[in-house]
């Protein structure tokens, strides 16, 4: 797809549309209340959410996406100046509420854009995102995969959520007398606090703005901002730390619970030789277990710190993602089979290019192959012509020849286009060769 054209989860100038897939910081600067570059597709459940974080925001601007419908947009071809229809859709991207990915068609070609995700095999929901996606991509390559890169690396293998909480609810049932401090973003891991509240049978504690969002999300009664109605509280990330939890341990007995994927991959974390972790460990041959963290633990994690030195054994770290672990990338690239893929998180230490994992199943990859298998037969075609010539006399002038003819094929390597190449074989989509911002 042409730059200029459109734009996701980037809020710069120059597009004709925007779209987003959820609302999580991380994905929304640069937009903010005096919005007005342009229309902003999203979800259902993104737009109920919206005015309360952009409070003033022109909501006529604001177009509902339903899941698992086709929509069509008209846009203008920064190139040729014409007219052209995009199709795209919202498929449940199993993250937080309201979080989608995006798939286009156009004369462009197919394109996905998945956002943040998380795919796991045992989840209903993910099935019914599956045939969904093979339903909207029969009979069609997708050209351009936009991958969710967070957890892009083999180190990164954890549970389901569901395993996961239930290592969750071990770990409260186990501190009967404690009060329990659960780190949680401003949206997102409500399905966890559901379970706990469900089976416990108790009330959580949210923050008074979390609460209004629990509210619109229609969860009434499972929440409350009185502390004295229940043990377990639900707390923001950024307030979640060894200072805050040793300081509510002088007046009661607490626990922190913190649910994410981050803190289990030790490669990530360089530097941590003299890491010791109490009985079960936390990672055994790529299978997870609940683990305590001690006070020779030193990590961070996303708005609170575990700090080094300290007395951290008030802090479980539990792998509860809503983000899609290694193996759940591979069987999901492996799905969609594209012909190539992008990472949308660049700025972690903890992923890795998907191409570099996957590029084998991307036929993009298959193509370079074939390319420089035949450039290379033709290269030892020409060499072999030189050579027969050489043999009865080789001049300077042969000599300058050969060397000018391999520059020649060495550049001929560089500038064709693999993308040009996959197109003529299959005889597919237009797919503009310059890959899009």
């Amino acid at each position: 797809m042409e730059s200029g054209m459109v734009s996701v989860d980037r809020w710069t100038a120059g597009s004709q549309v925007y779209f987003l897939t959820h609302l999580h910081a991380d994905h929304l600067s640069g937009l903010t209340s005096k919005w007005s570059r342009g229309p902003l597709y999203c979800s259902r459940i993104t737009a109920k959410l919206f005015p309360i974080k952009f409070p003033g925001f022109d909501l006529s601007l604001l177009h509902i996406v339903e899941i698992g419908q086709w929509h069509s947009v008209s846009l203008l071809s920064p190139s040729s100046g014409s007219s052209t229809a995009v199709s795209f859709m919202a498929i449940d991207a199993h993250h937080c509420p309201g979080a989608v990915m995006y798939l286009f068609r156009g004369e462009f070609g197919c394109t996905l854009y998945t956002g943040d995700f998380r795919w796991e095999s045992t989840s209903e929901r993910a099935q019914t995102g599956r045939t969904m996606l093979l339903k909207a991509m029969k009979d069609v390559q997708l050209d351009m995969l936009y991958l969710d890169n967070t957890y892009c690396n083999p180190t990164y293998c954890f549970p389901s959520r569901e395993v996961a909480a239930r290592q969750v609810l071990s770990i409260i049932s186990s501190h009967p007398n404690h009060d329990v401090v659960i780190a949680v973003d401003t949206l997102g891991k409500e399905n966890l606090l559901l379970y706990i509240s469900r089976v416990l049978k108790t009330k959580i504690w949210v923050w008074p703005e979390r609460l209004q969002t629990m509210h619109l999300l229609g969860f009434h009664d499972i929440f409350t901002t009185k502390t004295s109605v229940t043990r377990i509280r639900a707390v923001p990330r950024y307030s979640f730390n060894i200072e805050t939890l040793e300081g509510l341990n002088t007046m009661r007995p607490t626990i922190g619970i913190m649910p994410s994927g981050l803190p289990w991959a030790p490669k990530a974390f360089r530097g941590m030789e003299k890491l010791s972790l109490e009985s079960p460990p936390l990672l055994l041959h790529n299978r997870w277990h609940t683990g305590v963290t001690t006070s020779s633990t030193s990590s961070k994690t996303n708005g609170g710190s575990l700090s080094s030195g300290r007395h951290d054994h008030y802090i479980y770290t539990v792998p509860y993602s809503d983000h899609s672990c290694f193996p759940e990338l591979q069987k999901f690239v492996e799905f969609v089979k594209p012909i190539n893929i992008k990472g949308i998180v660049s700025s972690s230490a903890c992923n890795v290019d998907p191409l570099y994992h996957f590029g084998g199943i991307c036929r993009i990859q298959q193509a370079s192959k074939l390319l420089c298998q035949r450039l290379r037969i033709k290269r030892s075609e020409k060499v072999g012509v030189i050579d027969m010539k050489s043999s009865f006399g080789c001049t300077s002038t042969m000599q300058l020849g050969r060397k000018k003819r391999k520059r020649q094929i060495s550049r001929a390597a560089i500038h064709v286009s693999r993308v040009r190449l996959l197109r003529r074989e299959r005889q597919g989509v237009k797919i503009v060769d310059t890959d899009p911002d």
